[in-house]
């Protein structure tokens, strides 16, 4: 007699983890399988920004998911530290996105008027008043685009706690497990089939990141993707020099605690190599640098590299594989793993126990508080971030359908997925950051 699972989550990062703790917590069985250690790929690589409005240049489906990801970080903080008692570290300090030139501060201003808009805190900042916020600023800073909204959390430690709260909800996880191939029968998934052997399952979830399309397409699913290499570093201070997080083209810095900095990051598309070269270190410290001259004086701490996966439109796979039933697809965050994972395993935990999108959990019809007393210095506005005062705005997302459809796995000629049908392709992420391709 075959053992059967509920569900097997193929992947064990941040994605898949948050799959397995949503359905564990919903009395499902679950088996987390990884073909490693946990959280080691591109989880553990993440500088951990919960960046909603930071790269998104429009507001079409994917900064809709990205802000009402971003507003469930505080009651899931709660939640997985009650559970497991790993705090995330969540931070909400917000983000400046630096101007460093005039091209720069126009697409910023126009970027203003685009979020102020759709709702979201978002104002523009004189170079004066930017450096009274964040005094280590450079001199060459023509001005900031302040985001309060955007956050951030120790990505690796929010993977962990995905995990542990899956187990300790029931979960079974499987480090080590190399899966070798998706197991179908009659059109249906049916299990995995792993170098330990066929494992059985009601339904399976494919989340192995930049690896998801190789193991669909050994089933005769196209769902295309390719890794995009991003090399970081992190240093040391003896104190605290930054409260936010600074955000350039070619560079980002991220406060952690502990006087601890994380660099990042460098684009280098189509590349499995994890080494971590020189060049794309120099050119990523010349770049941060010039964001913030003091990081000069600060102790080397060290570099890594992580493997990010990216789709031809950017935007990811999440929902049912209509190929066979019983399969579904969660891959293709390329740098918004992190920030997307808590509406992920949401989404797919209710594709898995309703079938379809008309059975979506009331809670999924986020409420999000748009406006806060916000302290921007003499140069700026007290509290009229959103541009309509201080106040606290119910939005709430209803129309789910119409997003899903943008992320649909569904790639055939009836695809609903937007951009496919109408040959468009989406700035789903904002501009790369900056692709070092000398000497990789």
């Amino acid at each position: 007699m075959k053992h059967m699972n509920d569900v097997i989550i193929v992947g064990g990062g941040v994605i898949g983890s948050s799959i397995a703790y949503n359905l564990a917590k919903r009395g499902q069985s679950v088996m987390l399988l990884e073909r490693g250690r946990l959280g080691m790929e591109a989880s553990a690589a993440a500088g951990g920004m919960l960046g909603a409005q930071s790269e998104m240049e429009d507001t079409g489906p994917l900064f809709q998911w990205a802000r009402q990801s971003r507003a469930m970080f505080p009651q899931l903080s709660e939640e997985l530290k009650a559970l497991t008692g790993i705090d995330i570290g969540l931070v909400r300090e917000g983000l400046l996105n630096v101007a460093l030139s005039d091209v720069q501060e126009q697409e910023l201003r126009a970027r203003e008027k685009l979020q102020r808009a759709a709702g979201e805190q978002a104002e523009w900042l004189s170079a004066a008043a930017a450096a009274k916020l964040e005094p280590a600023l450079s001199g060459a800073t023509r001005g900031a685009l302040y985001l309060p909204g955007d956050g951030q959390v120790e990505a690796p430690l929010l993977a962990a706690a995905f995990a542990q709260a899956a187990r300790v909800l029931g979960a079974k996880v499987q480090e080590f497990a190399q899966v070798q191939g998706l197991l179908t029968e009659r059109g249906r998934a049916v299990g995995v089939m792993t170098s330990e052997g066929p494992l059985y399952s009601d339904n399976v979830v494919v989340a192995a990141g930049t690896w998801s399309g190789q193991l669909m397409a050994r089933i005769g699913v196209d769902l295309p993707m390719y890794p995009v290499k991003g090399e970081c570093f992190s240093v040391l201070t003896t104190k605290p020099l930054l409260r936010k997080t600074l955000f350039t083209t070619g560079c980002y810095i991220v406060p952690k605690a502990g006087g601890r900095l994380l660099v990042g990051a460098t684009v280098v598309p189509n590349s499995y190599d994890r080494k971590v070269s020189l060049a794309g270190l120099a050119e990523l410290m010349d770049r941060a640098r010039l964001l913030m001259p003091a990081l000069g004086e600060a102790e080397w701490e060290k570099a890594w590299s992580g493997l990010r996966p990216q789709t031809a439109d950017g935007l990811p796979y999440i929902g049912k594989v209509p190929a066979y039933e019983g399969l579904y697809a969660a891959c293709g965050h390329y740098r918004n793993g992190i920030l997307l994972s808590p509406v992920t395993g949401k989404v797919i935990a209710d594709f898995v126990l309703g079938g379809g999108e008309d059975s979506f959990q009331p809670e999924l019809e986020l409420v999000l508080e748009i406006g806060s007393e916000t302290e921007l210095g003499s140069e700026t506005t007290s509290g009229t971030v959103t541009g309509t005062g201080t106040r606290t705005e119910a939005q709430t997302f209803s129309a789910m359908e119409s997003l899903l459809d943008a992320f649909s796995p569904d790639l055939s000629g009836q695809s609903k997925r937007i951009g496919r049908r109408e040959g468009k392709q989406f700035s789903a992420i904002g501009k790369e950051l900056h692709s070092i391709e000398a000497a990789h």
